[in-house]
Parts: structure tokens; sequence; C-alpha cells
């Protein structure tokens, strides 16, 4: 084909588009493209949303806020309560000492004024909903009453008896103010009745005084308000006037039976005794009778005074030894009432609790000879080795008398335990066999002993006991184990174990005993300071016994064996005549001797704890005895310290590297006082910014902390030294820095809503402000009335106060308006 035809062709098929068709081919096309975009992009998302909510997601709670530490409503009632207060302070300030010139007849017409006003004032109060302040005020007036009540007798009736006119206006108060309570506006107020049924305890006991009637006639009076307001309680259904009652018929009841039993104590023939045990009874019967009524905790009450009763008369015409085991019998009688179907439940375990009760009393009679026997060897800690008396009984009684009329006192011990054997609790077994061990303690004593018999006792029941804890923990450990092999055989060979009730936890014998020969060769020791070899041969062979028994109750033995070192060790010091900061080098030896022993056992073992306490109270004793010794005490910190640091190389003792640190830092501040540094500071601050710091750590991550677990140990620890200097200080620097620090402190406290900055740095620039400004103050003071300053003062808190309320019930209001809207 020849290219002319060619040409000619191709320009005759060809066909261009003009401009304006192409620029509208490109965006017709440009459009397509736009619409499909956006159907893939509205695809794409929903594809997105379907997979998200298919996904599981971790709910990650969100951060707990931080909320202020005093709510508005607490607020609002400390300030109502507390301008109250100032305003009833002010106006007895007025009434008693204030405006002279006016006379008792002019004070008490204004009081009457302001009375008025006062109990009138509740109800517009009421009418807008403030019932706080409502109730303020009601008491502001109910004290003006009272006021008032004095004014009349001053002004009118001077020649009254003070006493039965108290007991007159008691009564009539409490008639003015139950009238005032019950009144339709009133009855809304919670304070006039409780303040009658206040008001309703003077009269009886005042009249009783008024009259010069006796112990007798006062404590009925004292009993029949009791009665009546138990009555009150049981039928009155207020809460208020309840609680009220109850705390009256308590108080009162308290007083009579306590009247009572004091003339039961002091009756010196039967029929003043039965007058006694008439009030007795008659106590026990109310509190019986609220018990039957109600099933409140009383019948323990009643059941004590029954006691009381019953053995107040047999008391008066027995011998004074005989005294304990008399009311003891009463109250192992009273346990008959138990077997009695009609008493409910309630009253049954009250008087068992009160049988109880009686005979705890009468063993802890009985027990004030083993207190003798166990606390007279101390009188021999201020005078050791100054002779060995000739018997055992002159040992324990060198500065505390015997107690007389003791001969009873072992017969009430077996009749404990006997009632003790009988009773189905799991502290029986443990507490006879107290009593049994308290027995065989007094035993030399009793039998005037000598001296060195008087040890050996102590020694031969102390190896006993050991001897039992021994084999008791021996015995019980086989038994545990052959208790978990029958278990385990049980569920192998799939046989089923059969159903037992879960019985109440126990006191392991072995630990009873092991407790028991802690004390016998506590007390031992202590009989064998009367002479320099007792002491000597006595810690020796304790030591050994409890070392020897570590095998067995280790977790007794080891620790107790630890000790008695340690006093050997100052027994050694003071038989060498070396002074008590060069005795404290040897007695490290015993923390030491515990370190290794307790890195030796390894901390599964049970005995390594009880050993690393010792361990510690062994180097606290050598730190006492290098207390006037600073560079000595010193010295012995830091040894300490490098013990303690030794003791973290073991991984499961990383935290006992703080004390470590704390024993560095009380070494240096030792030195520091040694070299007689004076500045609080230099020693305060080193550990009040690390402190802080922490604190702020640990508010950061658990925003719940307290401000004052975070920061008031680090802020006090800067601010009370300071504060003392700072008192102490004549010059002008101190005070004023301290008081810049104080208000940074209330400031920032106040901004973040802490308390304790906010009331610390408060605290200490109001006290370094008031000793700064107290010359000026008393002359201020001076100027002015004294019932001046708290009248204002509660005048502004009622203001404050009620403002505080209106604010918080137009905020409910509006709560409660969206709430209907939504």
């Amino acid at each position: 084909m020849s290219y002319g035809v060619t040409r000619t062709t191709l320009r005759g098929m060809t066909h261009i588009p003009s401009p304006a068709e192409e620029l509208r081919l490109l965006d017709a096309e440009l459009r397509q493209l736009d619409a499909r975009r956006s159907q893939l992009l509205a695809r794409r998302g929903w594809l997105v949303a379907t997979l998200d909510a298919a996904r599981p997601r971790a709910v990650t709670p969100p951060p707990a806020a931080q909320r202020p530490e005093a709510a508005p409503p607490r607020v609002q009632n400390v300030l109502l309560i507390l301008g109250g207060t100032l305003l009833t302070i002010a106006a007895l300030a007025f009434t008693l000492v204030g405006w002279g010139h006016l006379g008792i007849a002019g004070r008490a017409a204004v009081l009457g004024a302001i009375t008025v006003a006062a109990l009138a004032a509740p109800l517009p109060l009421l009418a807008r909903g403030l019932r706080s302040t409502a109730e303020s005020v009601a008491g502001l007036g109910l004290a003006l009453t009272v006021l008032d009540a004095y004014a009349l007798h001053e002004v009118a009736l001077g020649e009254v008896d003070g006493v039965g006119y108290t007991a007159v206006s008691a009564a009539a108060l409490a008639v003015i103010w139950t009238a005032y309570g019950l009144l339709p506006r009133t009855a809304e107020l919670r304070l006039p009745l409780p303040s009658a049924l206040a008001a309703a305890q003077l009269p009886l006991p005042l009249w009783a005084l008024a009259a010069d009637a006796g112990l007798v006639e006062f404590a009925a009076a004292l009993l029949v308000t009791a009665g009546f307001n138990t009555a009150v309680a049981l039928r009155v259904p207020t809460r208020s006037v309840r609680v009220a009652a109850v705390v009256g018929a308590c108080g009162m009841g308290a007083g009579g039976v306590l009247t009572a039993g004091g003339l039961s104590l002091a009756a010196t023939g039967p029929s003043a005794a039965a007058r006694a045990a008439a009030l007795l009874l008659l106590g026990a019967a109310i509190a019986l009778t609220a018990a039957w009524r109600t099933a409140k905790p009383a019948a323990p009450v009643g059941g004590v005074l029954l006691v009381a009763a019953l053995g107040g008369v047999p008391r008066v015409v027995l011998p004074e030894a005989w005294t304990v085991p008399a009311y003891l019998a009463c109250a192992i009688a009273l346990l008959a009432a138990l077997r009695v179907p009609s008493v409910p439940e309630p009253v049954r375990q009250g008087l068992a609790m009160a049988s109880a009760g009686v005979q705890a009393l009468a063993a802890l009679w009985a027990a004030q000879l083993v207190a003798v026997t166990l606390l007279g060897p101390l009188a021999w800690i201020e005078r050791p080795w100054s002779g060995a008396p000739s018997d055992i009984r002159a040992t324990v009684t060198a500065e505390l008398p015997w107690p007389p009329y003791t001969e009873t006192a072992p017969l009430v011990l077996a009749t404990v335990a006997t009632v003790l054997a009988f009773t189905a609790h799991s502290w029986a077994r443990p507490t006879a066999l107290g009593l049994a061990w308290a027995a065989a303690l007094v035993f030399p004593p009793v039998l005037e002993l000598p001296y060195e018999a008087g040890l050996l006792v102590a020694l031969a029941v102390t190896a006993l006991a050991l001897l039992g804890a021994a084999t008791t923990f021996t015995a019980s450990a086989t038994s545990a184990t052959s208790a978990t092999s029958a278990t385990e055989a049980d569920s192998t060979t799939g046989t089923p174990e059969a159903t037992t009730a879960p019985s109440a936890p126990t006191i392991p014998t072995s630990w009873i005993l092991a407790a028991l020969a802690t004390l016998t060769s506590a007390h031992a020791a202590l009989l064998a300071l009367a002479a320099q070899s007792a002491t000597l041969a006595v810690l020796t062979t304790l030591t050994v016994l409890f070392a020897a028994a570590t095998l067995r109750v280790p977790q007794f033995a080891a620790p107790a064996a630890l000790a008695y070192a340690t006093a050997l060790t100052c027994a050694i010091g003071a038989a060498a005549d070396w002074q008590p900061q060069h005795t404290a080098l040897l007695v490290l030896t015993v923390p030491v001797t515990a370190a290794l022993l307790a890195h030796r056992l390894g901390s599964a073992h049970r005995a390594t704890l009880p050993i690393e306490v010792t361990g510690a109270a062994a180097a606290l004793l050598a730190i006492g005895l290098t207390i006037t010794d600073p560079p000595m005490l010193a010295l012995v910190l830091a040894l300490c310290g490098v013990i303690t640091a030794a003791t973290t190389l073991r991984p499961d003792r990383r935290a006992v590297g703080y004390a470590s640190a704390a024993l560095f830092v009380l070494a240096t501040w030792v030195r520091l006082a040694a070299w007689e540094v004076g500045t609080p500071e230099a020693y305060t601050l080193p550990m009040t910014i690390p402190a802080l710091l922490v604190g702020a750590l640990r508010r950061r991550r658990d925003p719940q902390t307290s401000s004052w677990t975070a920061y008031g140990p680090g802020l006090a620890a800067t601010l009370l030294p300071s504060l003392i200097a700072a008192w102490a200080d004549p010059h002008w620097t101190r005070p004023l820095l301290l008081g810049l620090a104080a208000l940074s402190l209330t400031l920032l406290g106040g901004g973040h809503q802490l308390q304790a900055p906010l009331l610390l740095g408060g605290a200490v620039l109001a006290l370094d402000a008031l000793h700064e400004l107290s010359p000026y103050i008393v002359q201020v003071t001076d100027a002015l009335p004294r019932w001046a300053l708290p009248a204002l003062a509660g005048l502004l808190l009622l203001m404050l106060g009620a403002t505080y309320e209106q604010r918080i019930r137009d905020v409910r209001r509006m709560r409660d308006a969206l709430g209907r809207m939504n």
C-alpha cells in the first residue's frame, strides 16, 4: 500500500472531539469516580465497625478520681453546730458576767425576749426547708430556757433552796420541751423530745438530795428513773427518743446499782445487807425485763445483779475468807435457770454470760496470789545480788505484801476448774491447765519452802512443762501425719470418707505447755537475781534446757534460749564489773548468732522468724545499754546496721534493707549530736524530702491513697521540730521562713484539696502567727467583753451554715428538675 493511500484513509477514519466536548466527558468520568469512591468508603467503614464489634476487648477501668475529703453537708453541720454552741456560750457569759449595769432583772427580760424569738424562729425556717438551721436555732432556744430558769431564781426566788428549785425547774423544763416537741409545726424537730427526756433524769435524784435522804433513798431514786427510761425505750417508737432513753437508763441504772453495790459491800448487818439486796434486785428486774421484752444484751447485767443481791446477805455472816466462795456459789446456782424451758434463749445466754463473768472475777481474785508470786521477784531487778532471803515466800514478798484472806483461793480455783471441765468449749481445757499450773506455782510460797528448794521447784516445773510440750507436739504431729496418710489412702483407693461436722479451732496443748514453761522460767530467773551464783547457774540451766527443747518445739524454745543467752551475757558483764556500754558489745554476739542461725535454717523453717525477732530485741537491748555514751551508741547502731545489711543478702529478706538504712541514719544523727550540731533541719530535711517523693509516687500510682498516708509523716517530721524550735527562737528568721513554708503548704493543700498539707500547714501557720502576734492579741482582747468574740463567731458560723444548706437545697432541686426532664 502506498503512503498516500494510507494517509488519506487514516485522515478519514480518525475522530477528534472538540475541547468543549472533551471537557464534558472528563467531568462526567470524574463524577462517576467520586460516586464510586463514596460507595467504597461507606462499605469500608461498615466492615471496620463490624470487625471491631466482633473482636473481644479488654475493659480498662477509668482511673479513680480524687474526691474532696470534706463533703459540703458535713461542712454545713459543723458550721451550724459550732455556731449554735458559740451563741449559747455567749448567752451564758452575758447572763452570768456580762452587762452588769443592767441588773439581773434587765438581763432576764432581754433573755426572755431572745428565748421567744429563738423558739419561734424554727417555724419559718422549716417552712423554707432549712431543717438543719432550724435544729440549731431550736437548740439555742432550749438552752436559753435553762438560762431563763436561772434568771427567774435570781430575780424572784432567791430565797428558795437551789437544789430543790433545780429539781422543780428540770421537771418543768421536761414538760415544756415535751409540749414544744409535740406541736404540729415543731414535731419535725428531732432535738426537743430527747432534750426533754434528758431533763427528766434530774427531778427524782435532786429531790432526794434536797430532802437530805440517805444513800438508800438516793439509789432508789436513780433506779426508779432508770425504770422510767426503760419504759420509755420500750414504748416510744421514735428512734432519737429511744436512744436517749437507753442512754439515760444505762447512766441512771449504773449510778443506782453502783451505789447499791457499795451499800452491800459496806453493810455490817443482815438488815443493811437486805436493803442493799432489795435495791440490787430492783436493778436486776429492770435489766431482765428489758432483755425479756427486746432480746437485747441486758441479761448479763441482770444476772450479775442477781448474784450480787443473793451473795451480799451471806457475806455478812460468814468469815471474810469465804466472801468470794459465797458469790461464786450463787453464780454457779444461776446456771440452773438455763434448764427452765420458759426462759427465752437471749436471757439464757445472758445469764450464762453473767455466771461466767462472776466465775472469772472469782478466779481473778484468787489470781492475786499468783500475781504476787510472779510479780514479787521483780523487786530484785532494782537490787540484784543483795543476798538471798531465808525462804521462798520472803523472796516473793520482798516489797509486795502477802494477800490477806487468801486461804480459800485454791478452793476457788479448783471449783472454777471443775465447772470448766464440764464446759464444751475449745478454751475450757487450756484454762483448766492454766489453773493447775497456777496451783503448782503458788505451792512453794504457801508452804514457805527454803530459797534453794523454791528455785529447784521452779526449774523442775519448767523442765516438766518443756517435756510435756515436746511430747504433745510430737504426738500431735504424728496424729496429723497419720490423718493425712489415711486421707490420701482413701482418695487413692476410692473409699468414701466419713462425713464429720467441722469442729471449733482449739489451742494446741503443746503451745500452752510451752508458754507456761516460758513463764515459769522467767519466774525462776527473777528469783535467782537475789544471789550472783544463783543467777549464773539458773540462766545457764535455762539456756541449756531451752536449747535442748529447740529440736521439738523450736518456735518457742529457740527464742527463749536466745533470750536467756542475752541475759547470761549481761550477767557475765556485770559479774566482770564491765561498764554497760562495754557489755553491749558482748550482747551483740546474740544478734550475730541469731542471724547466722536464721541463715542456716532458711526462711521455710518455722523457727526462723522467732529467732530473728529475738535477735532484733537483743540488738535493741545493746542499743539501750549505750544510750548514755553517744560515741559508743553510734558504734553499736552502725554494727546493728552491718548485721541487718548482711541479712539482706538473703533473697527473702530484701525488705530488711530499710531497717539497715534507718540504723545507719540514726548512727549519723547520733554522731551529729555528739558533735553538738543543734540545727533541727540538719536532721529532718534529709529524711523529709525522700519521704515526700515516696508519698508522691504512691499517690500517683494509687489516687485513692489518703494525703495523710502519702505526705503526713514527711511534713510532720520537719514542721513539728521546726515549730518547736521557732517558739524557743528569739530571732525572727526561723519563724519567718517557717511561716512562709507553712503558708505555701496551706495554699497547695487548698488548691489540690488535700487534707494533710492544708491542715498541717494551716496549724503550723496559725501557731507561728500566734507566737509572733500574741502580745498584740492580748492587748486587743483585753479591750473587748469576753462574750463578744464567741457571739460574733457564732453568728458568722450560723450564717455560713444556713447559706451552705440553702445552696445544697438549690442544687438538689436543680438535680430533681433535670431528672424529671429526662
